[in-house]
């Protein structure tokens, strides 16, 4: 019978130990050889990615520690031969250009592609909760009680196992047990929900009346509430409002197994991160301690030192090439030179040192517009409500204006109509009662968080634009050099739209909306996959743009970069917020408890 109260279990087991002296020392020795593996797991090959590598684990230890790792997807190499090293209680920001295979690997280590230790649970947030009648908070203490369900089988097993009381993976059984602690599931399963976003009238909807972003905040809740041993995150803030971000920072704050995180936000990998993962450009991974900061400036500090060392290299092995070249026919000279050639091969033999190769800037350009005198766009006492119904309204007697040289960043909570407010301006939406102006020559464009999906999985990117602007061009190589401006080149431009990342995608409808060459541009959350590289090149093109910008966006570094003007959604009103974009974030990091 397995007792439900963990603290009982640890004494129990603690009694056991106590009885049970192992007086063979055969068996001590046994045990040790059988707590250490080497083993060499060849690749688990599905349609679209392939992985090998070599396991090399203390079977009952908590890092993980892969050698010779090698991860392709679609035939195209991502990661080779690198050695994969993510130890427990640090917390990993896993960074790379769009492409490079952020998202791949972390599916790799989820699905086994290299077999952990069974007692390594790993939990790859990837896809939204599922449509049930249960609502969030069930939906999560579910997912815990069978968790923990778990847990108490895996106690049992190893009770009742050669080693017994002796296995010391019972002290991070009993942990992860008193961690949980079943008696208070609904409570803290709640608060968590409570830091998502959830208010209590949503907490108490079926997960099948949600929409995918709200189920996906369920899920995110679900896999924080079990805390795996292995967590890994691919953007976990894209579907959060300003004040859920500083939440989860806070939360992540705590983690004490391993994490391993992909965000295309610095401000976020400054606050969560211990440690970051690199995937350079010739598919290694290197590895730097501290945040996101501490990685770019170490990295700079590096790549200068490997340069000055690459420089040294090379005039020494000119200068010997120069010597060599000059001995002539001469024995004494000839001899001298053969002996110099041996330290040319000596240096070959252990590897150059290589040198640096910049990594390519960013560079986005929304082509210049006509500019348009004011009112461009402007709001007269509008009210809206989704329903008709006045009294319902999610915005009444809104006043404002937005002109050629507006700046201006959506802020406030999630439900609070920062999405609808772009759909009034786009004309998507049509007030319930006063009057959104254009002017009769504006031309808008817009961003928005589902422009990706719209796009055909199975064009190319150059057949995409050719058949959307075929009145432009047909020309192959006029649509090569417009989609390198934003970052699509070489295979990502011909291969189909449904293999590119996230990140990808969005430039290519960045690119759609530099062709349309719009008077304003709204941008509704743009850097979801977008690489931190990537955020940078597109605040530049931002700031470079002669039209209006209105944006919503979750990522308070790029707030901080374009924006001019914050509003404040709240309350049914537009407000004008005075402070900074960082004096709003302390205000809601000072409403934050874990």
């Amino acid at each position: 019978m397995v007792v439900s109260n963990s603290k009982q279990k640890r004494m129990a087991a603690k009694a056991a130990k106590a009885a049970a002296k192992k007086s063979d020392a055969k068996d001590d020795a046994k045990g040790v050889t059988k707590s250490m593996k080497e083993l060499k797991l060849e690749a688990i090959k599905s349609t679209d990615r392939s992985a090998t590598g070599v396991l090399v684990s203390n079977v009952q230890g908590r890092d993980i520690h892969i050698e010779s790792y090698t991860l392709s997807f679609h035939g195209r190499m991502l990661i080779e031969n690198a050695r994969v090293e993510l130890n427990y209680g640090n917390r990993y920001g896993l960074l790379g250009d769009n492409g490079c295979g952020k998202s791949t690997f972390l599916r790799s280590i989820a699905e086994g592609d290299i077999e952990l230790p069974p007692h390594m649970d790993t939990y790859l947030l990837s896809e939204e909760a599922e449509p049930t009648d249960m609502n969030p908070v069930e939906y999560v203490v579910k997912a815990a009680r069978d968790e923990y369900a778990r847990l108490e089988k895996e106690l049992e097993d190893l009770l009742a196992s050669e080693d017994g009381a002796d296995s010391p993976l019972l002290d991070g059984i009993y942990e992860r047990m008193d961690q949980m602690d079943a008696s208070t599931f609904e409570p803290r399963a709640a608060e968590l929900l409570h830091g998502l976003g959830f208010d209590k009238e949503r907490m108490k909807l079926p997960t099948k009346s949600l929409s995918g972003g709200w189920r996906m905040r369920v899920a995110l809740a679900q896999c924080l509430f079990r805390r795996p041993t292995v967590l890994l995150l691919d953007d976990p803030t894209n579907h959060l409002d300003l004040q859920s971000v500083v939440y989860l920072e806070e939360y992540l704050k705590t983690y004490n197994r391993i994490l391993l995180i992909v965000s295309h936000s610095q401000d976020f990998l400054n606050s969560v991160c211990t440690n970051i993962v690199h995937i350079t450009p010739k598919r290694r991974l290197v590895y730097y301690s501290g945040n996101f900061d501490t990685f770019v400036r170490t990295k700079h500090e590096n790549e200068v030192n490997q340069m000055k060392a690459y420089d040294k290299q090379q005039e020494e092995i000119a200068h010997i090439k120069k010597f060599i070249a000059s001995a002539g026919t001469y024995s004494n000279l000839v001899r001298q030179a053969k002996s110099k050639q041996k330290i040319i091969d000596k240096m070959e033999a252990d590897g150059l040192i290589e040198k640096v190769e910049a990594e390519r800037k960013i560079k986005f350009r929304f082509p210049e517009t006509n500019r348009l005198p004011p009112p461009v766009l402007s709001f007269s006492d509008v009210s809206f409500s989704y329903d008709g119904n006045i009294k319902h309204a999610l915005y009444r007697h809104v006043e404002a204006a937005v002109d050629m040289d507006s700046r201006i960043a959506l802020i406030g909570p999630n439900g609070t109509g920062k999405s609808t407010l772009l759909k009034l301006m786009s004309g998507e939406l049509e007030p319930t009662d006063g009057r959104v102006q254009r002017h009769t020559q504006l031309k808008l464009a817009k961003y928005s968080q589902h422009s990706n999906d719209q796009l055909d999985g199975e064009k190319s990117p150059i057949d995409h634009m050719r058949s959307k602007f075929s009145q432009v061009s047909t020309d192959v190589d006029f649509w090569r050099q417009q989609l390198g401006r934003f970052g699509l080149s070489g295979n990502h431009q011909t291969n189909p739209i449904k293999t590119l990342s996230d990140g990808l995608k969005s430039r290519l409808v960045f690119a759609e909306i530099a062709q349309e060459a719009p008077g304003i541009i709204l941008f509704d959350e743009p850097t979801n996959g977008l690489a931190p590289e990537a955020i940078d090149g597109l605040a530049e093109a931002i700031n470079e743009f002669n039209g209006g910008v209105v944006l919503v966006s979750h990522d308070f570094r790029l707030i901080s970069q374009v924006a001019k003007e914050l509003w404040l959604c709240e309350n049914k009103k537009i407000v004008k917020f005075t402070d900074s974009i960082d004096k709003y974030k302390e205000s809601l990091r000072k409403q934050v408890t874990i």
